[in-house]
Order: C-alpha cells, then sequence, then structure tokens
C-alpha cells in the first residue's frame, strides 16, 4: 500500500511542478530578455519584486518540487502565489476565470500536507 501512496505523490509533484513550470518558464524568458516586470504589482510590493516572486513561484519552486528537494516549502510558496491570484488578481472575476489557480493552490496544499513521499531527494 505505501508503494502506491509514494507512487501517486511522485505523480502529483511531476504533474503539478510541470505544469507550473509551463506557465513560468514563458516569464523567465521574457525575465531574461530584459522584461524587468512581468506581472503587475497586486499586493504592492513593484512590479520587479513581484516578478522575482513570480519566478521563483513558477520557476525554481516547482523545479525543486519536481525532483523532490525542500518539498513542503516550495509547495507552499507556489501555492501562496496561486491564492494571491486566485483571491487577489482575480478576486472578483468569476469562478472560471480563478479555476485554475484554484486547482494549483489544491494539488500545493496536498504536497505540502503529504511531503515529498519516497521517490524524492527529500525521501520524508
Amino acid at each position: 500500500m505505501k508503494r502506491y501512496y509514494d507512487l501517486g505523490l511522485l505523480i502529483l509533484r511531476v504533474a503539478f511542478g510541470l505544469l507550473m513550470l509551463h506557465h513560468g518558464f514563458p516569464k523567465l524568458m521574457r525575465f531574461i530578455g530584459g522584461e524587468m516586470t512581468l506581472v503587475g504589482d497586486p499586493i504592492g510590493l513593484s512590479g520587479f519584486i513581484t516578478s522575482i516572486l513570480v519566478l521563483l513561484a513558477e520557476v525554481v519552486a516547482p523545479v525543486l518540487i519536481i525532483i523532490g528537494l525542500q518539498t513542503r516549502i516550495s509547495a507552499v510558496i507556489s501555492g501562496i502565489t496561486m491564492a494571491v491570484a486566485a483571491f487577489v488578481v482575480h478576486g472578483h472575476d468569476p469562478i472560471q476565470k480563478k479555476e485554475l489557480a484554484l486547482l494549483y493552490l489544491a494539488g500545493f496544499v496536498a504536497i505540502a500536507l503529504m511531503g515529498p513521499g519516497r521517490f524524492s531527494v527529500d525521501r520524508n
């Protein structure tokens, strides 16, 4: 039974990590190309700082989640970003606009709660 649990965690980590990278990689390429403000400033930190935080949550954290290194904290970082996207950026939008952010949030909360599993660098 435990074997399937760990396999399920691996699938969850890799799927959510790769899907989040799909959103973060184009932002990283734009940032490397010189665009310093990738997103708005929904929480008042400045567009540049918010962009750095988004890159951390959509590029660095997903890579760590995929390999299972510092998985819980990385999932929390990505989850916070998705909470801001769902409740601040799309706070007044209909559910269809915030649905994807909410799905990501649920996945990252699950990963943060369950940990990386046996098939990871952390091996929790």
